[in-house]
């Protein structure tokens, strides 16, 4: 792609975390001001950026990158959480999608 989104809107909050998030991960709330790794099908609220010592540095607006589980067509799209990357659902949080190809997806969050 000879275009960039990089760097659009991207907010970040710290918040605590279970020992199994690490960076790349998309996360959900677990508890007030925690949170832990998706499972799939669930809704996410963004992505790990960065870790230590029990807390995550979560982007939760702006431009993301992320592998795709079935068909993602540009334009607005319920997602959530797949086995590895995101997937349409009926129900999640609309996101706008930019870019879709056969094994990734590029949206705002």
């Amino acid at each position: 792609m000879n275009i960039s989104f990089t760097g659009y809107r991207e907010n970040v909050l710290t918040f605590e975390c279970t020992n199994t998030v690490a960076v790349g991960d998309l996360v959900k709330m677990s508890a007030s001001g925690k949170v832990t790794k998706v499972a799939a099908n669930d809704t996410f609220i963004g992505k790990c950026v960065g870790v230590r010592d029990g807390y995550a540095a979560v982007q939760l607006d702006g431009y993301m990158e992320a592998a795709k589980s079935g068909t993602v067509n540009v334009g607005y799209n319920k997602l959530v959480a797949a086995a590895s990357g995101v997937k349409t659902a009926e129900c999640g949080i609309d996101r706008l999608v930019i870019y879709s190809d056969v094994t990734t997806v590029r949206f705002i969050l």
